[in-house]
């Protein structure tokens, strides 16, 4: 990557990252799957729906942390979906009373919003409900969840990139992104096949 595409990459990050950017000190972590994981999902399941009431349209766990066996970065990431995500005075008020900081703003990408808590290990991920993101992560990650090959894959390749050293998690994350796409696009396809007669 030349000097200008890491100026261009870090403004882009600037424009949609509300507060700081935060540079890694370390390397990214990966753990072994804790069987611990699916509680604290329901735990910030439970926090978000009191909160959000009837407005929180769907509510699901994603990520590596919602797939038995995956090797994880040990951080819960959520689905939120509401009517229409980019109507941040619907939820965002409320989510911040539920001690949720917006930390991403992507207006140009699916609309996406992502909150994190202060304590707790958690990535909320807020789409408008029907968004073709949602409709991909879930596939993804259904997909590993049965698939042994294409998870095995994907571990290898965050442990892969992991030991190497990024300024930022999102440069880890974007570095991940062909394999993504490759399994997801298997995950579609087979998905499809089964709605065949």
């Amino acid at each position: 990557m030349t000097s200008n595409d890491n100026q261009e990459r870090e403004a882009f990050l600037r424009a949609n990252t509300i507060g700081d950017l935060e540079p890694l000190s370390t390397n990214i972590e990966i753990a072994e799957y804790d069987p611990r994981w699916p509680e604290m999902f329901r735990v910030e399941e439970e926090r978000i729906r009191l909160a959000l009431s009837e407005r929180a349209l769907r509510v699901e766990h994603c990520g590596s942390t919602s797939v038995p066996k995956l090797a994880a970065k040990p951080i819960i990431d959520i689905i939120l979906e509401v009517a229409d995500s980019s109507l941040e005075d619907d939820y965002l008020p409320t989510l911040e009373a539920a001690g949720y900081v917006l930390r991403h703003r992507e207006p140009d990408w699916h609309a996406h919003r992502m909150f994190r808590r202060p304590g707790a290990k958690v990535n909320l991920h807020v789409y408008s409900i029907g968004c073709p993101q949602v409709v991909r992560m879930i596939a993804f990650r259904d997909w590993l969840r049965v698939n042994d090959a294409d998870r095995e894959l994907y571990e290898r390749t965050k442990r892969e990139l992991a030991a190497r050293n990024w300024k930022y998690v999102q440069d880890y994350a974007d570095a991940k992104t062909d394999v993504v796409k490759q399994i997801t696009d298997r995950a579609l396809a087979a998905a499809r096949a089964r709605r065949l007669p």
